[in-house]
């Protein structure tokens, strides 16, 4: 399966994933909009930056996800190796956020969590990858499972 993949040699922290996920994952049809007027666009990755050294967060879309395990209302699932999050049965208890090991799962400002979900509902072509100058986000198959 195809996933998110980060080169950190060649991440810059310049964030523009970020707010190409938030506008990919919003309502606002126009992308300065999005992030104008205190508006809450949510990017389901984070860029960490430290020492030096940056890098993206993303969902690794787990063999054998914690998140889902933990779900109380039974609003994750796994579809074609893609954990998703079903918005309407989603009752925003946040346990989806504390029991992923790796920070990817975020409370989306109302009322349930959000996460990387490929772009799945989007195009199928992560806008993170499409929006990184750099080339340091990828979208490729590799051997590896989580």
């Amino acid at each position: 399966m195809k996933k998110v993949y980060v080169n950190e040699e060649r991440c810059l922290g310049c964030h523009l994933c970020e707010y190409y996920c938030a506008f990919a994952n919003g309502s606002e049809p126009e992308f300065y909009k999005a992030f104008r007027l205190g508006r809450n666009a949510v990017p389901r990755i984070k860029v960490e930056d430290g020492n030096g050294i940056n890098f993206a967060v993303q969902c690794r879309h787990c063999d054998d996800p914690q998140c889902m395990k933990n779900c109380i209302a039974g609003a994750i699932s796994k579809v074609d190796g893609v954990v998703k999050i079903d918005r309407d049965k989603c009752v925003g208890c946040y346990t989806c956020v504390l029991s992923c090991p790796y920070g990817c799962v975020v409370a989306d400002g109302g009322h349930s969590a959000s996460k990387c979900e490929l772009c799945t509902a989007n195009g199928g072509t992560p806008q993170c990858v499409k929006g990184c100058i750099n080339g340091a986000i990828v979208f490729e198959e590799r051997g590896e499972t989580a």
